[in-house]
């Protein structure tokens, strides 16, 4: 995600340039007034040109660095490599539910995750709206009572990160965080068969 903001912003700084500059220029090289049939012909390279082609170009180039990024969130079956671990999320007034349905194990404010295997976090709240959010691992996801949200996340590297509350949710929305393990396969599952014993 973070990748694919810095590719749209590089774009958008790049049209924002040759728009400004396209305006100096204009502005800068001035020519007698044209007749009618000379500023028909120029209204209308405007419209196609910067009302038609620019922005058929803009969307192309964000869609086409978009849609894979926005793809690999989603719960998608696994092609190769190990099968998606399914992690559900509860939101509580104020503080998250974390249950590892496979394994029989439910944490408080605590999520831990293999590192370099797909993890389909099935989202829902008790209560109000709150959004599960993991900064580090990017896209967030809504929590809605009454309904499961489900987002895709994967752990590139072993360490610590936090999670939060990404949507008001009441007096104690600021501390409603989550610590956020990613541990190496083998160190995951001996932590997962100790928090079993």
């Amino acid at each position: 995600m973070a990748t694919l903001w810095w590719w749209m912003f590089g774009y958008g700084t790049l049209v924002l340039l040759v728009v400004v500059g396209l305006w100096l220029h204009a502005l800068y090289r001035r020519r007698p007034e044209p007749d009618e049939a000379q500023a028909r012909r120029t209204g209308r390279r405007w419209i196609v040109g910067g009302g038609l082609l620019l922005p058929l170009a803009s969307i192309a180039v964000l869609l086409a660095f978009g849609v894979p990024a926005g793809h690999g969130m989603l719960p998608w079956p696994v092609a190769a490599g190990p099968a998606a671990l399914r992690i559900e999320v509860v939101g509580h007034q104020w503080w998250w539910e974390v249950r590892y349905p496979d394994a029989g194990l439910q944490l408080r404010d605590e999520l831990v995750l293999p590192v370099g295997r797909p993890v389909d976090v099935h989202v829902s709240s008790r209560d109000v709206i709150h959004s599960f959010w993991v900064p580090r691992l990017g896209g967030k996801i809504d929590a809605i009572p009454g309904r499961t949200n489900v987002i895709r996340l994967r752990a590139d590297r072993a360490g610590a990160m936090r999670g939060q509350c990404a949507e008001f949710c009441g007096d104690a929305h600021a501390h409603m965080t989550m610590r956020v393990r990613a541990l190496h396969a083998d160190e995951f599952e001996a932590w997962l068969a100790a928090a079993r014993r």
